[in-house]
């Protein structure tokens, strides 16, 4: 018997079941689930954006981080309502690829945010008398900026 190489063009996924009623069930409570998460973020983000009241550098990194898990939450589950409801149980090696990249972007994004806002934290509980000064708009945007660039070069630099 001869070997040969042969190239990967797709991925068959084998999660989900093959029961048609188990699989309506399936994509409803994934539906219900990104519906809500889809809905609070952009209600949270929308309701800091437009409140001048919440304009502290404490809401300003809770709603990039509400923007960065709206993101988040397109990356996987699109996929995974197409695959409850089609027959096509499958994804191509470049969307599986896509979706690599953009979860690790994301994902390392969303840390290094939450190390900005605990430094955030830091600065308010330790120099409460400076802090207005020490955590400008500037700095924020400054730390917001470095969190999505170092997300997204992260992977790069750092792969599994």
């Amino acid at each position: 018997m001869e070997r040969t190489n042969h190239t990967v063009t797709e991925f068959i996924l084998l999660g989900f079941t093959a029961n048609p009623d188990m699989q309506l069930v399936l994509f409803v409570m994934f539906l219900g689930m990104y519906s809500l998460t889809v809905l609070g973020n952009t209600i949270l983000t929308v309701l800091i954006c437009n409140d001048s009241r919440l304009y502290t550098p404490m809401y300003f990194f809770i709603g990039n981080l509400s923007f960065l898990d709206l993101w988040l939450s397109c990356v996987y589950t699109p996929k995974i309502l197409v695959t409850c409801i089609s027959e096509d149980k499958s994804i191509s090696f470049t969307g599986c690829v896509a979706q690599f990249f953009f979860s690790a972007g994301l994902d390392y994004s969303e840390c290094y945010l939450l190390a900005a806002m605990a430094y955030d934290r830091y600065m308010a509980i330790s120099k409460p008398l400076l802090y207005a000064q020490a955590m400008s708009f500037k700095l924020c945007a400054f730390l917001v900026t470095a969190s999505y660039l170092g997300g997204f070069v992260t992977p790069w630099c750092f792969p599994c």
